[in-house]
C-alpha cells in the first residue's frame, strides 16, 4: 500500500515471532526475508542495512504506531536489527498510553495479531515470476495492525492464562484459512 507521500506499508503476522511478555514487551520479526506476500512483494535480505545504519547514525529511532497512524505511537522500539531470517525487533508497549494498554489486551486476546513495516522503496526489482523484490527500503515505522498482509504468521501473547498449544493450533488454522480464502478471492 502506498500513501501520496511515498510511505508504503507492508503487513505481516508472525507465529513464532511475536510475542508479548510482563505485558508490555514485544520482541520478535516484523519482516522476515525471502516471504512473498499477498501484493506480490518479497523482502530481500540486507534491505535494511543502510537504512538502520543511517538511523543510529542521526541518534533517530524507529517508531512504534497503532494502525501506521502517525498520531498515535503506542510504545518504542528498544531494538531493530537484521539478521539472517529477517527484520527483528524488541520494544515496550507504553502502558501510560491509553493504546498501547489497549493494544497489550487486544494482543492477549487474540483480536490483533499483525505487524506492519511502514517503508519507502529505494530499490526494487522485478523477478521471473513478476514479484517485485525489494532490495533497499528506508524504514519508518513498526505498527500494530488489524490486517496483516502475510497470512502465514500472527503475533501471539505469551502468558500461561492467555494461549495454550490449542490456542495456538486453531489460531494457525484460522490464519490458513483467512489466506486460503484471500487467495480464491483474488482469482
Amino acid at each position: 500500500m502506498q500513501a501520496e507521500t511515498g510511505l508504503e506499508t507492508k503487513f505481516a503476522r508472525f507465529g513464532d515471532g511475536i510475542e508479548v511478555q510482563d505485558g508490555h514487551v514485544i520482541e520478535g520479526y516484523a519482516s522476515l526475508f525471502g516471504a512473498c506476500d499477498q501484493g506480490g512483494d518479497v523482502v530481500s535480505k540486507g534491505a535494511y542495512a543502510a537504512s538502520l545504519k543511517a538511523i543510529a547514525g542521526d541518534r533517530r529511532s524507529v517508531k512504534m504506531l497503532w494502525q501506521h497512524d502517525p498520531a498515535q505511537p503506542i510504545g518504542v522500539w528498544d531494538e531493530v536489527r537484521e539478521d539472517a531470517r529477517g527484520l527483528w525487533v524488541k520494544g515496550r508497549l507504553l502502558p501510560e498510553v491509553a493504546k498501547g494498554r489497549e493494544a497489550a489486551e487486544l494482543i492477549a486476546a487474540g483480536a490483533i495479531d499483525g505487524l506492519s513495516i511502514g517503508y519507502r522503496t529505494v530499490k526494487a526489482v522485478k523477478n521471473d515470476k513478476g514479484q517485485r523484490l525489494l532490495k533497499e527500503l528506508e524504514l519508518w515505522e513498526v505498527s500494530l495492525v488489524t490486517f496483516p498482509m502475510l497470512p502465514s504468521a500472527r503475533v501471539v501473547a505469551k502468558s500461561e492464562d492467555v494461549a495454550t498449544d490449542a490456542d495456538a493450533t486453531l489460531r494457525d488454522m484460522a490464519a490458513a484459512f483467512r489466506g486460503a480464502r484471500a487467495s480464491l478471492a483474488q482469482r
